[in-house]
């Protein structure tokens, strides 16, 4: 069976963090939802590794969830969908509670789960031609589980802007935004990343992950009580009809009844 994300170590301790499934444009499925959550625990728990730079093979971050994995959701019991938000749920707080220094290299598009791996690294470089969208609301779901880390990293009045409405910005806006730091040109991506990985090899590494859990503690609160509400709110969204809707038109390559 085909790896779904790959590892490399270099010899500083700069580990790359690659999604690989390039035939899906990394969307996110639940062996891979799994593997990131193990990686982030490996990757966490090695003192050999100083910093994690989470990036995507292929000409796409990450497409979002993989639909055929949502659409799995609409024949599962009740228990069934919650066990598997949580699994989304558990991927991103593994993500976001890493104790070293994820930074992200967002070599292409990236719509919503995507936008959710983004929100949790510590500072995301991309490049300019990418685009991006948190889609969810245009298969008639939400954006459950990403949405305390997106809102956490733009800010609600900033979030509102693009949150709801599904539609497209490009890297400048996402700069703008707040979940990019900078846009740069493809020749000019690795560099970037660089830039912001090299100052934590000069620092402390035990300093450096209780400076991180201590910026987590002073920003908003994402803790157990916040990821059960965007479980319950996804896992009840799964079973509305218009996330059926939704998601059948996009496989029967139709319109949703509701689109006007």
């Amino acid at each position: 069976m085909d790896e779904t994300i790959r590892i490399a170590v270099d010899d500083r301790g700069v580990a790359r963090l690659t999604l690989s499934r390039v035939e899906k444009h990394n969307a996110l499925d639940a062996r891979m939802m799994d593997e990131l959550t193990a990686a982030a625990d490996r990757l966490g728990r090695d003192p050999a590794v100083r910093v994690v730079v989470l990036t995507g093979a292929g000409d796409s971050f990450c497409a979002g969830g993989d639909l055929a994995w949502m659409r799995a959701q609409f024949d599962a019991d009740d228990a069934g969908r919650a066990a598997e938000a949580r699994r989304l749920a558990g991927m991103l707080q593994a993500l976001n509670t890493l104790p070293k220094p994820l930074i992200g290299r967002v070599q292409g598009q990236a719509f919503g789960g995507g936008i959710g791996l983004m929100a949790v690294c510590d500072v995301a470089i991309g490049v300019a031609s990418a685009r991006f969208a948190l889609t969810e609301t245009r298969l008639g779901l939400i954006p459950a589980t990403i949405g305390p880390y997106v809102v956490a990293r733009m800010g609600e009045a900033m979030a509102r802007r693009v949150f709801m409405s599904g539609r497209r910005f490009d890297a400048a806006e996402a700069v703008t935004l707040g979940l990019l730091a900078r846009a740069v040109t493809a020749e000019d991506l690795d560099a970037a990343v660089e830039a912001e990985v090299a100052p934590y090899l000069a620092c402390a590494p035990g300093a450096v992950a209780e400076a991180k859990a201590l910026a987590r503690r002073l920003g908003p609160a994402i803790d157990e009580s916040v990821i059960a509400l965007t479980i319950e709110a996804l896992t009840r969204r799964w079973q509305s009809p218009e996330a059926q809707e939704g998601i059948a038109a996009f496989f029967e390559k139709r319109k949703p009844d509701w689109l006007i």
